[in-house]
């Protein structure tokens, strides 16, 4: 059984690693020109961005139903391999649980013997012993140090998947993201903010938990749709949750504020020379810094205590 644990959890992450979560072609448009007002233009990968895809960075492409992007597995999770990534992180923490029982129960049995009858001396009835053959592997200190460790180690990997898990199997309920939910978050902030009376539903949820579920894991593997286009639910637009974007990112135009960088700054990820405050407070996000020299003009959308998030303001000669 632990055997059959191994091979599934190995086969679900190498899927996840190797199918990928699915590309935006370069260059895709869609079918009738008149969308092209909904969608996002990337710059980049020189193609409109789908509706539910998100450009990666790490990937340098735009990715289909981009859920995130996992370092474990050095791709990103997405449209195609969402579901395997997911039984990944379901099947990991039952076989170190599996693992942790059987830790258990070895160190168990073990000590019970090494208490009841010493450590170092144990009387041996030779008659027993052939009815009870000696164990394969002597049970030692240092078999029990390692049992210890390794039984941290399956407790450990248990909660830390297993928590993921949890997150990534709530957003699937939903038929969302985790970007997407950040998406939806921030529409929320948005309306609220400005007053406007608007009423976001996220169109892609369908009312019923086994519908989204069904859009992600199917018998075949392969899940539903193209990647490219996404049903809807009653009295959403197609393009509902591109134009929320839309409203987002001429927001976030608006609230952004401009700054001059008064000193150098090499980009690096924890720079020691910019205060101890600074060193120790470094975002925990894998977004690019960016290297700054004094002078330069940055568009800041919004700043923490000793960092802010923006963009480099580049004035080419010909707009002096």
């Amino acid at each position: 059984m632990l055997l059959n644990w191994t091979v599934m959890i190995l086969y679900n992450y190498f899927s996840a690693m190797f199918v990928g979560p699915g590309y935006v072609p370069l260059g895709w448009t869609p079918e009738k020109s008149q969308d092209c007002m909904y969608l996002q233009y990337c710059k980049v990968c020189q193609s409109y961005k789908a509706p539910r895809s998100h450009h990666c960075r790490k990937c340098n492409r735009c990715v289909m139903k981009m859920d995130h992007h996992c370092p474990w597995i050095n791709n990103c999770c997405g449209y195609q391999n969402h579901a395997s990534f997911t039984l990944f992180l379901l099947l990991a923490p039952l076989g170190c649980i599996h693992a942790s029982f059987i830790f258990i129960m070895t160190m168990y049995t073990q000590l019970y013997n090494r208490i009841s009858f010493g450590w170092s001396s144990v009387k041996i009835d030779m008659s027993a012993a052939k009815r009870d053959p000696r164990p394969i592997i002597p049970f030692g200190l240092s078999a029990f140090a390692a049992s210890l460790f390794a039984l941290g180690l399956a407790l450990g990997t248990t909660i830390a998947v297993g928590m993921l898990f949890i997150i990534q199997i709530k957003v699937i309920l939903t038929n969302k993201t985790s970007i997407e939910s950040w998406i939806e978050e921030k529409a929320k902030d948005r309306i609220q903010y400005y007053q406007t009376g608007e009423t976001f539903i996220f169109p892609y949820d369908m009312g019923s938990k086994w519908k989204n579920f069904r859009q992600v894991f199917t018998w075949s593997g392969i899940p539903e749709g193209d990647g490219l286009d996404w049903p809807v639910r009653d009295g959403c637009h197609q393009y509902s949750l591109t134009i929320e974007q839309l409203k987002q990112k001429a927001d976030k135009r608006v609230r952004s504020v401009r700054y001059r960088a008064i000193e150098d700054y090499s980009g690096v990820c924890c720079p020691v020379t910019k205060g101890v405050k600074t060193f120790f407070t470094t975002p925990c996000t894998e977004e690019p810094r960016i290297a700054l020299s004094k002078g330069d003009l940055i568009l800041a959308t919004r700043g923490l205590k000793h960092w802010m998030y923006g963009e480099k303001i580049l004035i080419s000669a010909a707009d002096g």
